[in-house]
């Protein structure tokens, strides 16, 4: 019988969080969740903020229930979350007020701001990453502009995984893909960017040791171990702890030939490089180069996601209509194609209070029929998204000189089957889906490398493809997409 061996993967996105048990037993990964939670901003004073120490309870929550169900030890422990956010901690290691949230407004103009005293390429060219108010970067600007008193209190910065990995360890470091998000790294030098903060007038004195995927942090503390149940002590191994690293990781076929796209709220989609491409070309298109797993970079745009039906869904909610996720694209098929088209990552769909009533303001503005009706609205977002994927995929190719002849879909949206099919006509190339716990078995996959018991991430990769089924869908020859497509791009231009 072969020997099985327990990971925990803690899993923090957007909206919620989970605890999962990754259970390799040497040929097989088997995942299975233990507990899931709520997250999501918290508005106070007129800030959004997250809520720390209730993802912190329910942590331990997951903990208590490994320890109340199995016996067996655990092999290793690892935490990814979205990018871009941060803690600050006082000179005893104790939080510096709760950290805020990234569509927190406080980062309005600080960009514009930015470049004032810094000339934007000069922070592509360090950087190499893709320019959001919500990056890293303007969210201290503003602290600094504002002269927030934490910024002098503040003896640790810790990205968001790496305040849980301090809290389960001890250890105050931050993982390199996730600090590769803040647009405060040196993408070539692989360390921070010192002059780029000290130019803004941003402190430096509380930037941590940077350490690479797979490292592994220490063991759990001893007085955590007895309040969650652990009887022997586990290893904390950063993974990688931006959760597209972690998902990139775990995308079997993963070739020169294939782009990926990590579908949720946020779709990230790109390609594996061995090294930084940073150019003009790079820099006009706005893509990014982020941190990956096995020395790589990850040559992405981050994109507007399921954000806007994740929206219009609450709104909806509001309004008195609870649809299910089933009934909002069964309504869509219905609707008219191509009626109205938006783009995804225009400013106006950042955070308004309305998402349908803005998605109706921005077809106004741009001449379109407003969708009309609930199902209009779903089909004008999933439409609107296979477009965006297509105008990406060919900036990809066009920057890498690669022919990207594949699309690889992970995550929560690649259970989308409208979407994921309107991807392949969209885009004219086949799709291919799953597994859609990338996240969490890619966490999972760099504990095992760290640990021993995988040799290499192509085995890792192997592993994964022979233990999660994936799905086809096949590009449908449509003059219908060519000629959406055109008028797409003209609202991108419009747009720009």
């Amino acid at each position: 019988m072969k020997e099985t061996s327990n990971f925990l993967a803690i899993d923090l996105g957007g909206s919620s969080g989970r605890v999962l048990l990754g259970r390799w037993d040497g040929s097989h990964l088997n995942l299975q969740e233990l507990h899931r939670f709520a997250n999501g901003p918290v508005d106070v004073l007129g800030h959004q903020h997250w809520d720390v120490l209730h993802l912190w309870t329910e942590i331990k929550v997951g903990l208590r229930v490994y320890t109340g169900q199995f016996d067996s030890p655990l092999a290793g422990i690892g935490v990814d979350t979205w990018g871009v956010d941060f803690a600050l901690l006082d000179a005893a290691g104790h939080l510096l007020g709760n950290p805020y949230h990234y569509r927190d407004r406080r980062t309005d103009g600080m960009m514009e701001l930015a470049f004032q005293q810094i000339p934007r390429n000069q922070i592509f060219e360090q950087t190499g990453i893709q320019f959001m108010q919500i990056n890293t970067l303007y969210q201290l600007l503003s602290m600094a502009q504002t002269k927030d008193p934490q910024l002098n209190m503040a003896d640790t910065l810790l990205m968001m995984p790496d305040l849980f990995h301090y809290w389960l360890t001890g250890r105050k470091a931050t993982e390199l893909t996730i600090a590769s998000t803040s647009q405060m790294f040196d993408i070539r030098k692989g360390q921070w960017a010192l002059e780029l903060l000290i130019r803004l007038g941003i402190p430096t004195h509380f930037l941590p040791p940077m350490v690479p995927p797979g490292t592994v942090l220490g063991d759990v503390r001893p007085e955590l171990m007895t309040e969650v149940g652990l009887q022997q002590p586990v290893p904390v191994i950063a993974p990688g702890s931006h959760d597209t690293a972690s998902a990139v990781a775990a995308i079997p076929g993963l070739d020169a030939h294939s782009a990926y796209l990590s579908s949720g709220t946020w779709s990230l989609m790109g390609v594996e490089i061995p090294e930084p491409i940073i150019n003009n070309q790079v820099l006009a298109h706005n893509f990014t180069n982020e941190g990956g797993v096995n020395n790589t970079t990850r040559l992405l745009k981050n994109l507007t996601g399921l954000w806007l039906l994740q929206e219009s869904k609450r709104q909806w909610q509001r309004e008195g209509h609870n649809y299910s996720w089933d009934e909002l694209l069964a309504l869509s098929e219905d609707a008219e194609p191509f009626r109205s088209l938006v783009d995804p990552d225009s400013p106006d769909f950042l955070n308004p209070s309305d998402m349908p009533a803005a998605i109706r303001a921005y077809c106004r503005w741009t001449d379109q029929p407003e969708p009309s009706g609930v199902g209009a609205v779903v089909r004008c977002c999933l439409e609107s998204l296979a477009l965006k994927y297509r105008w990406v995929i060919e900036v990809l190719e066009a920057l890498t000189g690669r022919q990207l002849k594949m699309i690889r879909i992970v995550g929560g949206g690649s259970q989308n089957r409208p979407l994921c099919q309107f991807t392949a006509d969209a885009c004219q190339r086949p799709v291919v889906t799953g597994p859609v716990e990338a996240t969490a078995l890619g966490n999972v996959l760099l504990q095992a490398l760290a640990t021993g018991h995988l040799p290499d991430i192509s085995a890792g990769r192997q592993a994964i493809a022979g233990s999660f089924g994936q799905q086809h869908f096949e590009p449908a020859s449509t003059s219908a997409w060519e000629k959406a497509f055109g008028r797409f791009s003209k609202l991108l231009d419009q747009g720009a």
